[in-house]
């Protein structure tokens, strides 16, 4: 008979924790989404790549399936009770980001956990962003600066809070988040 595997309260809770903390910052985050949507559109990659946080820091810290899912679903469920008027989007990135690092992870039968598989996941996922919101913003009205930069701050912002997350889950390893 084969055994069920069920995710420990200990593992929920840490991404509760997680999903919290980043889900608290990304509803003060917000009004920075809507001045650079409106003023900057080419640096919204930058400030849209924030969302894979939550995953990357679980991922990091649990190295476990599903970690990122639901800590990216807890996070979005956190920020759209402060702002309500961004629940749609909170579940759609949640939903994006947290399912493109956990198809990353599953590809690889969740067995890498080095750096360059999180940047894999956070290029993929800037590039599935991309692509919509490239129509969404209508950048191609935008000078061939505005478009270029769009796109590589969107592959970019993904990696430098990919980088900043693995640090903050390195650093919560180190401090025995997950000693049992």
């Amino acid at each position: 008979m084969p055994t069920k595997r069920v995710m420990s309260t200990r593992v929920l809770l840490i991404c509760a924790a997680i999903g919290v903390a980043t889900g608290l910052v990304s509803a003060l985050w917000a009004g920075l989404h809507v001045i650079v949507a409106v003023g900057a559109v080419p640096l919204y990659g930058l400030v849209l790549g924030f969302h894979v946080l939550p995953g990357v820091i679980a991922q990091q810290v649990l190295r476990a399936p599903w970690v990122a899912l639901i800590t990216h679903a807890i996070a979005a469920l956190i920020s759209t009770a402060f702002v309500p008027a961004m629940a749609g989007r909170y579940l759609l990135a949640a939903i994006v980001f947290g399912g493109v690092q956990e198809g990353v992870s599953a590809l690889l039968r969740y067995r890498h956990w080095e750096a360059w598989r999180f940047l894999l996941s956070a290029a993929i996922t800037g590039i599935v962003i991309a692509v919509p919101l490239w129509f969404a913003f209508d950048v191609g009205a935008l000078p061939l600066w505005g478009g270029i930069g769009f796109v590589a701050l969107f592959v970019l912002g993904p990696v430098v809070w990919t980088l900043i997350g693995l640090g903050v889950g390195s650093s919560l390893r180190r401090a025995g988040v997950i000693r049992g």
